[in-house]
Parts: C-alpha cells; sequence; structure tokens
C-alpha cells in the first residue's frame, strides 16, 4: 500500500500557525496596562501673602533666573551674595567633607545601579556551563520489562544557556521606569541634602559671627563697669558717697563678667557644631573672631508656581508617586500571560574525552521545566491584593506631594514674614539703643554730679546692655532668615552678585 505524498497546505500549515503565533506575540509586547501618569494638580497661590508687591513680577522683573523643572539642576552658589570670604570657604569645605552628603551620594549610586539592574530585563540573559550527572533509568522508560537491569550512566555537558522574558504586557519596561523614577528621586533627594547642607553651614557661621558680636559687646561693658568701679571707688575713698554704692558696682562687674563667660560657652559649643558639618572633629577646627554687622541682602521670592520647580523636595515627591504609579503597572501585568523562551546550545557525552567532538554537540529549545507560555487562573486574590496595594501606595504618594508643596509655601511665607518683620523690628530697636545710650550717658553726668545715686546710673547701664543684646539677637536672626528664605525657595541658579543688594 502506498503513502499519500503530503499536500502542500498541509505543509505550511504549522508555518503559518507560528507566524500568525509570532505575530501576534509582537502585537502584545507592544501593550502595557500600566496607568498613564499625571502630575496632581495643587493649589498654588497667585502671589506669596507676605511678600511685598514691588517682588511679584515674575522672570523678567525678578533678581533670580526662572529654574527649569529638572530634578538634577545646580542650585548656584548663592551664598556668595552674602559677600563673606571666609563663608566662601567654608561651604566649599563642607560641600568635599561632609558624612551625610557622602551617604546622600552613596545612596544615589545605589538608585543609579538599580535602574541598570532593571534595565537589564530588556535583554536575553546568557551563561555558559559544564557539569556531569550520574543517572539510573528505570525500565520502564527504556521500553524493557519491569525486572529487566539497567545500568546507571554518566553524562558529561558543555553549553550556553539563553533565556529572555517577552515583555508582552509591559511589565519589565514598568519596572524600569519604577527604577528610573527612584534614581531621579534619589538624585532630587541628594541635592536637598545638600541645600540643607548649605544652608546649616551659613546658619551656624552667622551664629558664631552673631556670639562674637555679643563677646564684643560684654567686652566694652566690663571695661566700663571696671571703669565705673574705680570711680565709685574714689569717690568712696574720699568720704563723697557709701559703700553701698562700691559693692553695687562690684556686683554689676562680676555680672558683666559672668554674661561674657556665658557667651564663651555658647560660641564654643556653635563652633563645634560648625566642624561638624565642615567633617572635622573640633579640635582640628578654630575660627576666629569676628563680630556679625547687619546684612541687608533682598532676596526676590519670585513667584509661587515656581517652587514646583525650584525645591528639591518637591521633585522627590513628584518622582516618588511616578514610580508608584509605574509599580501599580507591574503589579496588574501579573494578571496576563508571561513569556519566557530558553535555550541551550553546547555538546553532551557519555564519555568525558569525546565531550567536545563535532559529534556531541547538542541543542535546546524551549523550557526545561515548565511552559514557556503561562497564564494565571486562580490564586486566592493574591494578584488583586497586589494591585490594591501599589494603588494604595501611589495614593499615599500623592498626599505626600500635595503636603510638601504645602509645607514649602508655609515656609517661604514664614520666612518672609519674618524679615518683613524684622524690617521694622530693627528701627524701633534702633531707637531704643540710642535713647537708652543717651540717658545711660545724662545718668554718669548727673551721678558725678551728684544729682542722682548710683542706683540709677546702674539702671541706666544695665538698659543699654540689654537694648544692644536685643539689637545683635536681631541682626541674627536676620541672617538667619535670609537663608531660611533662600532654602525655602530651594536656593539660587547662579544669581549675579551685582543684581542683589548686600552689605559687607
Amino acid at each position: 500500500m502506498m503513502t499519500q505524498p503530503l499536500s502542500m497546505s498541509r505543509l505550511l500549515r504549522p508555518v503559518r500557525i507560528g507566524s500568525a503565533l509570532l505575530a501576534a506575540l509582537l502585537v502584545l509586547a507592544g501593550c502595557s496596562v500600566a496607568p498613564t501618569y499625571e502630575r496632581p494638580s495643587v493649589d498654588t497661590p497667585a502671589a506669596f501673602k507676605e511678600a511685598a508687591p514691588a517682588t511679584q513680577t515674575g522672570e523678567n522683573g525678578s533678581q533670580w533666573k526662572t529654574a527649569q523643572p529638572a530634578e538634577d539642576i545646580a542650585r548656584g552658589e548663592w551664598w556668595k551674595i552674602f559677600g563673606d570670604e571666609k563663608l566662601n570657604a567654608l561651604e566649599d569645605t563642607a560641600q568635599q567633607a561632609n558624612q551625610d552628603l557622602k551617604a546622600a551620594a552613596a545612596r544615589l549610586g545605589q538608585a543609579r545601579a538599580l535602574t541598570r539592574d532593571a534595565r537589564a530585563g530588556y535583554f536575553p540573559q546568557v551563561d555558559a556551563g559544564v557539569g556531569a550527572t550520574r543517572q539510573r533509568p528505570s525500565p520502564a522508560s527504556q521500553g524493557l520489562p519491569a525486572d529487566a537491569d539497567t545500568r546507571p550512566n554518566t553524562l558529561y555537558r558543555a553549553q550556553v544557556n539563553v533565556s529572555y522574558e517577552v515583555d508582552l504586557f509591559g511589565r519589565v519596561a514598568s519596572t524600569v521606569d519604577a527604577a528610573t523614577a527612584d534614581a531621579q528621586r534619589s538624585e532630587a533627594l541628594f541635592h536637598s541634602v545638600l541645600l540643607a547642607l548649605q544652608a546649616d553651614v551659613a546658619q551656624q557661621y552667622f551664629l558664631v559671627r552673631e556670639l562674637d558680636a555679643a563677646a564684643a559687646l560684654y567686652r566694652g561693658t566690663v571695661d566700663l563697669r571696671q571703669e565705673s568701679l574705680r570711680l565709685v571707688q574714689r569717690r568712696f575713698d574720699e568720704g563723697d558717697i557709701s559703700e553701698v554704692d562700691v559693692a553695687r558696682a562690684r556686683a554689676e562687674l562680676a555680672s558683666a563678667q559672668s554674661e561674657a563667660l556665658g557667651i564663651a560657652r555658647q560660641r564654643a559649643t556653635a563652633e563645634h557644631a560648625l566642624a561638624i558639618l565642615l567633617g572635622r572633629t573640633p579640635a582640628e577646627f578654630s575660627l576666629p573672631p569676628q563680630p556679625l554687622t547687619r546684612l541687608a541682602v533682598t532676596v526676590p521670592p519670585g513667584l509661587p508656581s515656581a517652587l514646583l520647580e525650584r525645591r528639591p523636595d518637591i521633585a522627590a515627591a513628584e518622582r516618588a508617586m511616578a514610580a508608584a504609579n509605574a509599580r501599580v503597572g507591574v503589579a496588574k501585568s501579573a494578571f496576563f500571560p508571561s513569556l519566557n523562551l530558553t535555550g541551550g546550545l553546547g555538546y553532551e557525552s557519555a564519555q568525558l574525552g569525546d565531550l567536545f567532538n563535532w559529534s556531541s554537540r547538542t541543542f535546546l529549545l524551549g523550557p526545561l521545566v515548565g511552559t514557556a507560555l503561562s497564564m494565571p487562573l486562580f490564586d486566592g486574590g493574591r494578584r488583586q491584593a497586589g494591585v490594591d496595594r501599589a494603588r494604595a501606595s501611589y495614593e499615599e504618594q500623592v498626599a505626600s506631594y500635595r503636603g510638601t508643596v504645602l509645607n514649602a509655601f508655609r515656609e517661604v511665607e514664614d520666612n518672609l514674614a519674618n524679615l518683613r518683620i524684622l524690617d521694622q523690628q530693627n528701627r524701633a530697636q534702633d531707637e531704643a539703643v540710642a535713647a537708652s545710650a543717651r540717658a545711660a550717658k545724662l545718668s554718669h553726668t548727673q551721678y558725678r554730679e551728684g544729682a542722682v545715686s548710683y542706683f540709677s546710673v546702674i539702671d541706666a547701664d544695665r538698659t543699654v546692655l540689654q537694648q544692644q543684646r536685643a539689637s545683635v539677637t536681631l541682626d541674627g536672626e536676620r541672617a538667619r532668615s535670609t537663608v531660611n528664605l533662600i532654602r525655602a525657595l530651594g536656593g539660587g541658579w547662579g544669581v549675579p552678585a551685582e543684581q542683589l543688594s548686600s552689605a559687607r
């Protein structure tokens, strides 16, 4: 009996089926179930409440260059607007040696490595191996009787294995998107740490200088108290006054000396804190005394909408949202089929000496265990729980982002209010200092003429010291509030020094 030849259509049928399946897989590979990411809206005021109207002029009228919306944008050497070379040197040192900044840089490196790890999913994974297996087959597998004796044999293999996951529904792409957003978030957090370090160094430096000014003030007060004690002692020796005035003069001198030592103690502590910011031990750092003078730096706040671009912490919160959104896509892709292609090519032989002979070559297409195309059917709700968790995480990041924006607006408004009120307070305090100094001068004159008691002189001198100390404190508050405002605005972007007014 002759066998009928196969028709051409029957021969081509497997090819057609395979081609159709390949085309369908290629179409599915372009599909993604990840939700489209859109930045959530936030309520942004048209202008800052505490800013002067003249500063709300936008890009053309602002003294600061508008920032571009990029997480890795350089925040500029904004501290140079203060015109203090010592501060400039300290900032440079801190950026090179601060340990917190180095830790943030290491975290950024980890995030970038994880992004490269995720991108590896786009490519086939290739590995090579050499090994041997010892096996004794069952009689049934060899088509022999149940009581047949089969001998164990050793099989040597040397092969290259290839595996590849076809990204049918965007699982790999969503994983890469999430890792990329995480790396961008880490970069924004690095710049946030950098900006915080720069601001902390400037604030601590101005605190040291404020204490230097207070120390200089108390040194002058101690000298004045010593001169007053000599005057009182001479008048007592001449019998013009009682010993009570001498005792009061000694008490005021000792009090001024004690307060001067308290300032010195605070100054030492502040200098030690500055040394740590610079990455040094307190023993190897010393800052020469330099009394703080009143700063007159004007920092235009610009428009509130610029905060969404300037602040690195806002950029970090926004990137965290993007990463969470991508992970929703990863979780949803678990509901759909996955296709893993595997193959191997190499040699296998029962004799080690024949392993690399041409006749020992072998190949394998398809999974060694399981199936190439897998489709989830029932898992007790585990995949849905994963999607719900991913969506809840995204909502958490949305709330965190909006909270970060609100806090940024508050910080700017707080420091604008501080500087605005400090301007008024400085003017009032200057009048108080001048008036108290005039009253003290008159009291000393009247005391030398015998018109008033020494108690009036002590009270007038104490008032002068209090008013001068308050003035120094306000100058320090003004300097720190200026730094805080720059920090709240997200730093500077190469601000030309000539565009800002500053008092050296």
